[in-house]
C-alpha cells in the first residue's frame, strides 16, 4: 500500500467517526485550503510530475476545497479531518492543515449537495498503453449531510439564527429569572405554564451545563446545543418573561407582559405572584445588610418630627410638640404686623417665604382633582435603624394608589415613556376600558388602532384593561420623543369609553405634560359605552410649547378619601418638605405635604419604593421590590396624612389662613 493511500485512508476513517456527530465548517476559505495544502510539503516531497506537481491533483483539489474545512465539536474542542496520524512527510501536510483549520471559528453547519465528495481513483493511459492507477481524497457522505443546493442557503441560516438566539439567551437569561418561572409554574401561578416547563427545564439545564464548563468557547457551546429543546426559548413568550424578569422588571409588570400575550380575555389569575424563593432570598439579603430594623416601617405621627423639618404647624399640633417648640421659644422673633394687599394668586415659594411665617391657622379646599394627591409620611420602627435612602434620614412617603409622584409615576411603573417633549396620559380607577385619542395637526390619529405615527413618531406606549379585566389603577400614555419631527399646530384630546365594565369608581384624570408643565383635567361622570368626552385643544409650537384653546371643566361631586369630604376646606396640622429636602438637602424632586386633621389612610401602604432607595442598593433592586410589595406599613389611627405636590407639576390649592391678616389665596405649584 502506498502512502498516500495510508494517508488517503486515516482521513476517511476520520471522517466517518467525525461524522456520528453534527458537522461544521470553519471560516477558511476554498483557496486559502488548497494553496495551504499545496505548500505545506515538505521540499522534495512534491516534485513536478509532467507538467504539474506530483499532489497538484483536480481530483483531490475539488475534495480539499469542498471539506477540507470541516470540523466536528468534541467536548467543545474542534477536531477536524487533518486530526490524524499520518506516514512519513503525510503528516507535516496533516499537521498543517490541522492548525490552520483548528485555530479558526466556525461559521455554519456543513450540508453539500452532492453524496460524493471527491473521486476515488481512476486511471491514467500511457504512451506505451499501459495504465497508472491514481488514489485520490474520497469520501461518501452520509444521507443526514446532502440537501438539495437550492435548501442549502436558508437551512444554513436557520441554523445559524438559532445558534445566535441560543447564545443570546444563555448570556441574557439570569438564574434567577429561570428559578422565579419554574417555581410559578409549579405553584400554578403563570397562566399555562405548565405548557413551557419542559422548555424551561430544559434551557436550564444547558445554562448549568454551560457554567460548569464555563472555560470552554461559548460559540462552541451554542453550536452543538443549538438544535435541542429550549435552545430558542428566548424568543418565544415564555422567553419574553425570562428576559423581563433578567432585565430587572418588577415581577408583576413582567407576568402580566407575558399574560397579555398568551392569556384569553377572560382570564384571571387567583395566585400570589410572590415566590417562596424569593421571599427566602430577599430574607437571606436583609440579613446579610443589616437593614430589617430600616424595613420595618409604619405612619409617621408627630412625635418623629423635628422643628428644622417643619415649615408650619397649628396649636394643637404644637402642644403635642411643645418640648420641641420651647426649645425655640426665646430665640424667635416676635410676629409684626404685615401689611398685605389683596392676594389672589402666589407661587408656593412666596407662600412659604413671606406668608407662612405670619399666620395661626390654616385651611385648605380638598377638591375632587386632587384625589392622587392624598398621602402618607412613613417612618421606621427603630428611630436608630440604619440609613438605606438616598438621603440622610429615614423617612419616606407614599401617594394615594401607592406611587410616589401621582400619573406620571403610575405611566413609568406600566412601562410608559414620561421623559418624552410631549405626554398625554389617561389614568381611571375601575376595569372600564377606556382609550386616549390625539388628533395631530397634520390629521394622524394616534389611539389603540393605530398607536404609533410614522410621521411624527408621536406613540401610544401603553394600553391597559384592553380585553379584560387588568387593573384598577390603569394608564395610558401617548408620548413624542422628537421635537424637531413633531409638527406646530392644533391638537385634540379626547376619551373613549370602549367598554363599560362597572358603575362604580368611574371617572378619569388627563396629565399634558410639555417640558416639564403639566396641565391636569379630572372628569368624574359615568361614560356610557362608545361615549367620546372631549378634553383639551392645543397648539403645539418647539418655541412655546402647549397653549390651551378649549379644555374640558370638570363637574364637583363630594367625595369621601380618607376621611376627607372633597369639596371642603379642612384644617392644616402641619406642613413639611418631603424627606429627601429635610435638613438642607436637596435630593431629587422636592414635595410638599400639608398634613390634614382627621386624614386617614384606610390601607397598608408600601414603606418605600426603589427610586428611593440609596445607591449601593441599586444591584439588589429585584429583592428590594419583592419586599416593598410585601412588607406594607399596617393602618393606624395616628398617622401623618395629607395632600401632597410634588415642585415638578403644575397644580394649585386655594387655602384661607388666619393670622396677622385673614385672606383667602391661590397657591400655584
Amino acid at each position: 500500500m502506498s502512502k498516500f493511500m495510508e494517508f488517503k485512508l486515516a482521513i476517511q476513517t476520520q471522517f466517518s467517526q467525525m461524522a456520528q456527530k453534527e458537522l461544521f465548517v470553519v471560516n477558511v476559505g476554498k483557496d486559502e485550503l488548497w494553496e495551504t495544502y499545496l505548500n505545506s510539503f515538505p521540499k522534495g516531497t512534491n516534485e513536478i510530475f509532467r507538467e504539474r506537481r506530483e499532489h497538484d491533483c483536480q481530483c483531490c483539489k475539488q475534495f480539499i476545497r469542498a471539506c477540507g474545512n470541516v470540523v466536528a465539536i468534541v467536548d467543545y474542542k474542534l477536531i477536524s479531518i487533518w486530526d490524524i496520524a499520518a506516514p512519513d512527510h503525510f503528516q507535516v501536510v496533516a499537521d498543517e492543515m490541522r492548525e490552520l483549520i483548528e485555530s479558526s471559528e466556525i461559521t455554519d453547519v456543513f450540508r453539500h449537495y452532492q453524496a460524493q465528495l471527491g473521486t476515488d481513483f481512476n486511471h491514467q493511459l500511457l504512451d506505451n498503453e499501459q495504465t497508472i492507477k491514481w488514489e485520490h481524497f474520497y469520501f461518501k457522505l452520509p444521507k443526514k449531510f446532502v440537501e438539495l443546493k437550492k435548501d442549502i442557503g436558508s437551512l444554513l441560516s436557520k441554523f445559524r439564527s438559532n445558534k445566535e438566539v441560543f447564545k443570546r439567551g444563555l448570556e441574557e437569561i439570569t438564574p434567577d429569572a429561570i428559578n422565579t418561572v419554574l417555581e410559578l409554574i409549579d405553584q400554578n401561578s403563570l397562566y399555562r405554564g405548565e405548557e413551557h416547563k419542559k422548555a424551561v427545564k430544559s434551557f436550564s439545564k444547558l445554562k448549568t451545563e454551560y457554567a460548569l464548563n464555563i472555560t470552554h468557547n461559548l460559540d462552541n457551546f451554542t453550536w452543538v446545543n443549538a438544535k435541542k429543546t429550549g435552545a430558542r426559548i428566548r424568543n418565544t413568550a415564555i422567553g419574553t418573561l425570562l428576559i423581563d424578569l433578567s432585565d430587572g422588571m418588577d415581577l408583576t409588570k413582567a407576568v402580566g407582559r407575558f399574560e397579555s400575550k398568551v392569556a384569553p380575555q377572560n382570564y384571571k389569575r387567583s395566585s400570589s405572584l410572590i415566590t417562596k424563593g424569593m421571599i427566602a432570598k430577599a430574607q437571606k439579603k436583609v440579613e446579610e445588610l443589616g437593614i430589617t430594623d430600616s424595613l420595618s416601617r409604619r405612619y409617621a405621627v408627630s412625635e418623629d418630627i423635628t422643628i428644622n423639618n417643619v415649615l408650619f404647624a397649628d396649636r394643637q399640633t404644637k402642644k403635642v410638640m411643645d418640648n420641641i417648640f420651647d426649645e425655640l421659644a426665646n430665640d424667635a422673633p416676635a410676629k409684626t404686623k404685615k401689611k398685605l394687599g389683596k392676594i389672589e394668586d402666589v407661587s408656593i415659594d412666596k407662600f412659604v417665604d413671606d406668608i407662612l411665617p405670619n399666620i395661626d391657622t390654616m385651611e385648605i379646599l380638598v377638591e375632587n382633582p386632587h384625589v392622587n394627591n392624598f398621602m402618607s409620611l412613613i417612618a421606621p420602627q427603630e428611630k436608630m435603624s440604619r440609613q438605606i435612602f438616598k438621603w440622610g434620614n429615614n423617612f419616606s412617603w407614599s401617594y394615594n394608589g401607592e406611587v410616589t409622584d401621582s400619573i406620571k409615576e403610575r405611566v413609568k411603573r406600566a412601562g410608559g415613556n414620561v421623559s418624552g417633549v410631549l405626554r398625554c396620559s389617561l389614568s381611571w380607577y375601575n376595569y372600564d376600558d377606556l382609550d386616549i385619542h390625539v388628533k395631530e395637526p397634520n390629521g394622524n390619529h394616534i389611539y389603540y388602532g393605530d398607536p404609533q405615527s410614522r410621521f411624527t413618531y408621536g406613540k401610544l406606549d401603553v394600553d391597559m384593561n384592553a380585553g379584560g379585566h387588568r387593573s384598577r389603577e390603569a394608564v395610558e400614555n401617548i408620548v413624542w420623543t422628537n421635537k424637531t419631527k413633531m409638527k406646530e399646530g392644533r391638537y385634540r384630546l379626547f376619551i373613549n369609553q370602549y367598554q363599560q365594565r362597572e358603575t362604580k369608581d368611574f371617572g378619569f384624570e388627563v396629565e399634558i405634560d410639555c417640558q416639564n408643565k403639566i396641565h391636569t383635567f379630572h372628569y368624574d361622570k359615568n361614560m356610557k359605552n362608545k361615549e367620546n368626552v372631549e378634553v383639551a385643544e392645543f397648539t403645539y409650537s418647539h418655541k412655546d410649547g402647549i397653549k390651551l384653546i378649549n379644555s374640558m371643566t370638570s363637574t364637583q361631586a363630594i367625595k369621601d378619601i380618607w376621611g376627607i369630604k372633597t369639596q371642603k376646606f379642612h384644617n392644616v396640622k402641619m406642613i413639611m418638605n418631603s424627606p429627601n429636602h429635610w435638613d438642607d438637602e436637596e435630593t431629587g424632586n422636592k414635595h410638599y405635604f400639608f398634613i390634614l386633621e382627621n386624614c386617614m389612610n384606610p390601607e397598608t401602604s408600601r414603606g418605600f419604593f426603589n427610586e428611593f432607595l440609596n445607591e449601593h442598593l441599586n444591584e439588589h433592586r429585584k429583592v428590594f421590590e419583592v419586599l416593598g410589595s410585601k412588607m406594607k406599613v399596617e393602618q393606624s389611627d395616628n398617622q401623618l396624612s395629607g395632600l401632597g405636590f410634588s415642585s415638578t407639576k403644575r397644580n394649585k390649592i386655594t387655602c384661607k389662613v388666619t393670622g396677622n391678616f385673614t385672606r383667602t389665596i391661590n397657591i400655584n405649584f
